[in-house]
C-alpha cells in the first residue's frame, strides 16, 4: 500500500533543516521550514503550495529569496505560516528589492502570510502585481492547533520556547484509500481523473447510499453510475493515515516536552533535532536545543514508530554517528521498558 504523504529531508544532518513533504498522485507539496533550498529543483519548488516557518533565524528562513523568485510571474497562491513577527519579517524582505516593473505582469502571484499566535492567527496578502503592497488589511481570526484543514489531512502547530517562539508542526491523514487498480479493470473502467474526486467523496464523509458518476473524459459511452458505498467496498482499501511531525530548534522543558508529546503522540515518523550530545547538555540548554538523547527521549515519550534526527551541530562534525546512537539508545531505553 503506497502511502499518500513522502517527507524527504532536503540537507544533510548538519545542513539548514528544510523538510520537503510530497503528496502522492497529486502536484502538490509543502515545507516545513526555509533553510537553503538549493538543491531543491525549481519544478520541486513549484509545487509547493504551503510553507511552515518554525522561526526566522537565517538557516531556516534564508530560503525565502529563490522562493520568491520563482514564483513571480507566475499564477500561483503561496501561504507562508510562521510564528509571532513574520508578517514584518516577510515585509522586511519584500522591501529590499525594486518592483517598478512587475505591474505589467500578465499573471498574477499572491503570497499570503499568516502568523500564529497561542489563541489567534494574523495574515495579509501581498499581490505581485500590486508591487507587494503592505496596504492590504491585516485580518486576525481564533486559532486552536490546528492551521491548514484539507479534504484529506490537517496540519496542526505548536508553540515551543528557543527563547524565542518556534513553530513544530504535524500534518496528519485522516484515512488512507488505496485504490485497487486490478478491480477497476475487471470492472471495465480506466483509471482517471475520477479517482480524485471519488476519494475527495469519501474524505468529506459522504453519505455511502448516494450516487456516485464515474467520468471516463473522452469516453463517454463508458461513463457508469453507482452507489459510492458499494464502489467503495469494490475498488478501495481503507487504511489509517500517516502522522508525521516535525520538530526543531526547542529548550527540553517541562512545558516544551508536554507540547511534543502532545503534537507527536503515535506519529508513524518523527523528525527532531537533536543539535548536542548529551554530554554538552548545559550547552544546549544555554543555547535552547535539544540533546540527541532527549530528542531519543522525546521520540519513545510519543511512542512514535520512527524517528530522524537532523540540525546537528558543526562541533561534531564527522561525528554524526555519535548522535544518531545516543538518540537510538535513548528511544530503545524508554521504549522496552
Amino acid at each position: 500500500m503506497r502511502p499518500l504523504l513522502h517527507p524527504r529531508l532536503i540537507n544533510g544532518p548538519f545542513g539548514d533543516p528544510v523538510l520537503l513533504i510530497s503528496f502522492l498522485f497529486e502536484n502538490r507539496s509543502i515545507l516545513f521550514d526555509l533553510g537553503d533550498i538549493s538543491s531543491l529543483s525549481s519544478k520541486d519548488i513549484l509545487k509547493t503550495s504551503h510553507v511552515f516557518v518554525s522561526h526566522t533565524h537565517m538557516d531556516h528562513f534564508s530560503g525565502f529569496d529563490r522562493l520568491l523568485r520563482l514564483f513571480l510571474g507566475r499564477n500561483k497562491t503561496l501561504y507562508l505560516y510562521g510564528p509571532e513577527g513574520i508578517i514584518q519579517n516577510v515585509e522586511g524582505k519584500l522591501a529590499g528589492y525594486t518592483w517598478n516593473l512587475v505591474d505589467h505582469y500578465k499573471n498574477s502571484f499572491s503570497l499570503i502570510i499568516i502568523e500564529i499566535h497561542s489563541d489567534r492567527s494574523f495574515s495579509r496578502s501581498y499581490f505581485c502585481q500590486n508591487r507587494f503592497s503592505s496596504d492590504e488589511p491585516i485580518i486576525e481570526k481564533p486559532i486552536q492547533s490546528v492551521l491548514v484543514e484539507g479534504p484529506s489531512w490537517t496540519i496542526t502547530a505548536a508553540i515551543l520556547d528557543h527563547g524565542i517562539p518556534s513553530l513544530a508542526f504535524s500534518i496528519e491523514e485522516r484515512f488512507h484509500v488505496n485504490i485497487r487498480k486490478d478491480r477497476i479493470k475487471d470492472m471495465g473502467l480506466e483509471v482517471g481523473p475520477w479517482i480524485t474526486a471519488f476519494k475527495q467523496s469519501l474524505y468529506s464523509g459522504k453519505d455511502p447510499d448516494s450516487v456516485f458518476q464515474v467520468i471516463i473524459h473522452n469516453h463517454p459511452d463508458l461513463d457508469k453510475t453507482y452507489i459510492l458505498g458499494k464502489l467503495s467496498q469494490e475498488i478501495a482499501s481503507i487504511s489509517p493515515g500517516q502522522k508525521i511531525t516535525y520538530i526543531t530548534d526547542t529548550l527540553y522543558s517541562p512545558e516544551n516536552i508536554e507540547k511534543i508529546i502532545d503534537l507527536a503522540k503515535k506519529s508513524d515518523y518523527l523528525f527532531i533535532e537533536s543539535a548536542f550530545l548529551e554530554a554538552d547538555r548545559h550547552i544546549a540548554g544555554k543555547k535552547h536545543h535539544l540533546t540527541a538523547w532527549q530528542a531519543g527521549t522525546l521520540a519513545a515519550m510519543a511512542q512514535v514508530s520512527q524517528f530522524t534526527t537532523f540540525h546537528y551541530s558543526p562541533r561534531y562534525k564527522d561525528q554524526e554517528e555519535l548522535l544518531m546512537a545516543e538518540a537510538q539508545m535513548a528511544y530503545d531505553e524508554l521504549i522496552c521498558q
